[in-house]
């Protein structure tokens, strides 16, 4: 069975087939199938309600997150999920004496799930699908299958050092990640190792170009300038240069023995935040054991090398 972030099956047709009436959701009882649906309230007793057609469906406090239960997790793992897809089994079917039907559901029995036949097998080095769920200042916690959440911290998200996760993410975004270790059952992700090596940004410019960049750090020998998210370059001092602005930029030569691109600044400007495209991936397989950012030729190994 595959298991993704909550939201992925939600507009499936297999989905929705069962979904359809209290037969196929009792079929979907037998077959142990993990579903989807939108959580429309919070109750006082923090049960949610969740919207099927032609029944109510209801999501128990305890059976809302792993954790609830025993007093681990907070209730706003479950108050956070209204208006939003929510994944679950079918624990069971119950009828009224007017004809309605009431389906009891547990999104802990899908993480549970999840847990154990996905991410227990997952090792370091593996890559895998996240969709990012909120961002704070030293990183970005990812939804790593049926709402199970996972950290991916800032100084991961790229070579090219950032003042704020929100420069490369919104919540929402699907994106891949590297797991970089795993203690118990929390994971820990990388994600600068899939955006290519020095070499591979490099190699999509070229000396006497003028190109785009943003103003990273301001140092006493030199501007670093970000060219892509996995490469910078230095630039001569100038006067009145701030990081976080935008810049144009002459390159003036590219070094791959010394791992180096020259620059100059030709103007720099304010400007307002950019929204954050979707990553470019260089690496699109599914496991690595060694990332080497550095070129062959280069005198000292930067990289990550991933142990189990």
């Amino acid at each position: 069975m595959q298991f993704y972030p909550e939201g992925y099956l939600m507009d499936t047709p297999e989905n929705a087939a069962a979904l359809q009436s209290p037969a196929a959701l009792a079929e979907a009882v037998r077959e142990e199938k993990i579903l989807e649906a939108r959580a429309v309230m919070c109750d006082s007793s923090h049960d949610l309600i969740v919207e099927l057609p032609g029944m109510k469906g209801v999501i128990p406090r305890e059976e809302g997150a792993i954790g609830i239960r025993e007093g681990t997790v907070r209730d706003i793992a479950i108050l956070s999920r209204v208006n939003r897809p929510v994944c679950f089994v079918v624990q069971e079917l119950t009828g009224d004496q007017w004809g309605g039907v009431t389906a009891r559901l547990s999104r802990r029995a899908a993480q549970e799930r999840c847990a154990a036949q996905y991410i227990a097998g997952l090792l370091p080095g593996d890559v895998i699908t996240a969709r990012v769920t909120h961002i704070e200042p030293f990183g970005v916690f990812a939804d790593i299958g049926c709402g199970i959440s996972s950290l991916l911290p800032i100084d991961a998200i790229s070579v090219s050092r950032i003042e704020h996760p929100r420069e490369r993410f919104l919540p929402g975004m699907d994106i891949r990640a590297v797991v970089r270790s795993k203690e118990n059952s929390r994971v820990t992700l990388t994600h600068k190792e899939l955006l290519g090596t020095w070499e591979e940004n490099a190699a999509r410019f070229q000396a006497g170009e003028t190109v785009g960049g943003v103003i990273r750090s301001v140092e006493s020998y030199g501007v670093f300038v970000e060219l892509a998210p996995n490469l910078a370059g230095l630039a001569e001092l100038k006067e009145n240069i701030f990081p976080g602005q935008q810049a144009s930029v002459f390159i003036k030569s590219v070094l791959p023995g010394r791992m180096k691109i020259k620059l100059i600044i030709i103007e720099t400007f304010d400007s307002p935040p950019r929204r954050p495209s979707p990553p470019e991936y260089f690496f699109t397989g599914r496991h690595m054991d060694v990332f080497q950012y550095s070129p062959a030729q280069s005198e000292r190994f930067i990289g990550t090398r991933f142990h189990n």
